[in-house]
């Protein structure tokens, strides 16, 4: 992926002269290369990426569209560095990603750019919200390789496997089919653990009653997330109630979604659902949440949310009901935003395993 003339054009409309950007997943979005270091400064006409010795050679190879920068940090720190090209360029306001920037960073840039800094992490969460054609592939691509590991630890599950085990089987699988990584520590929780909504595995084995199971797999920097809820022994007829009122949940929710209409639109129409059911004090967060360089991106689906769905956007369809100390449901697949509704790149059965 390569952003850099994206961001450009962007910034045509914007109020800054220059957009400052320092967030690994962001750095990620904007020149299709990974690094624990560096910085990117874009100009409508220009771009350059600061980098250190470390990753330097690899930059020049992979980052197209950009001049690279060698900070050598022992002359000259990043943003001594970066003062100077701002300066030199008569850059006067520069914007920057202010939800990630620590404080003491914000007053050593304050101290050594003479340009203004505005608080711009908007105008890059929205870009990095849309995806394109080739993003979307890169996310299914992911998602097909946690659904495959999901696939094959299917056969283990059962009363002699630990939650630790079972998440160490599912890491491992995910890593063995082609991904880079897992996109987060998963969720293996079973018997009443499952009404932890983001319980810990432990070394307890899989005990009777509800298995919740939440990954996702990491492939070229792009994260999947689903979530199945499968049951150990057979289900009483509360337990079936549950699961089926949540998966009502999760289609009224589907159902709702289009582009341009408001996120507390889609989070009410699940939760309706659960309220009417009876267990709306056991739906404690929200819907969804979008997702793509990382798990968790800036829209979010909740009853409070003021966000508008726009098109394009990749998110998480995930309601639950969580009975303390007894059991927990939840089911949660991946949707990309259409005109006139959504598809669901989630390719999972969602009935209910019994094991």
């Amino acid at each position: 992926m390569n952003n850099i003339k994206k961001i450009q054009q962007e910034l045509l409309r914007q109020d800054f002269d220059a957009m400052l950007i320092t967030g690994q997943a962001s750095r990620l979005y904007t020149g299709g290369f990974s690094s624990s270091a560096g910085a990117y400064v874009i100009t409508p006409q220009d771009a350059w990426f600061f980098v250190d010795a470390r990753y330097v050679e690899a930059a020049r190879r992979n980052v197209k569209g950009a001049e690279i920068c060698l900070v050598t940090t022992v002359d000259e720190t990043f943003p001594e560095k970066i003062a100077k090209l701002l300066k030199e360029k008569e850059v006067k306001t520069v914007g920057f990603e202010d939800g990630i920037v620590t404080h003491a960073t914000y007053l050593e840039w304050e101290e050594k750019f003479e340009a203004k800094l505005v608080p711009a992490q908007t105008f890059i969460n929205d870009l990095r919200a849309i995806k394109s054609a080739q993003d979307l592939e890169g996310m299914i691509k992911a998602q097909r390789i946690a659904e495959k590991a999901f696939e094959e630890i299917l056969p283990l599950i059962g009363n002699n496997i630990t939650e630790r085990e079972l998440t160490a089987e599912l890491v491992y699988r995910m890593v063995k089919n082609g991904a880079d990584d897992k996109a987060f520590d998963p969720i293996v929780v079973s018997a009443p653990r499952s009404s932890l909504p983001h319980g810990v595995p432990t070394n307890e084995k899989i005990g009777n009653g509800f298995l919740t199971i939440d990954w996702g797999a990491k492939l070229d920097g792009w994260c999947s997330d689903c979530t199945r809820t499968l049951c150990i022994g057979k289900p009483d007829d509360e337990m079936t109630r549950v699961y089926e009122t949540v998966y009502n949940a999760q289609e009224a929710g589907i159902n709702a979604v289009c582009g341009g209409v408001k996120c507390s639109v889609i989070d009410s129409a699940a939760r309706k659902v659960i309220n009417d059911a009876g267990y709306g004090a056991y739906f404690g967060h929200g819907f969804g949440h979008s997702i793509g360089l990382e798990v968790h991106e800036s829209i979010r689906c909740s009853q409070i949310s003021e966000d508008i769905m726009p098109v394009g956007a990749v998110f998480t369809a995930e309601p639950g009901i969580y009975l303390p100390d007894r059991y927990g449901v939840r089911i949660e697949d991946t949707l990309y935003v259409t005109e006139d509704g959504c598809k669901n790149i989630t390719n999972l059965p969602k009935n209910l395993i019994v094991i």
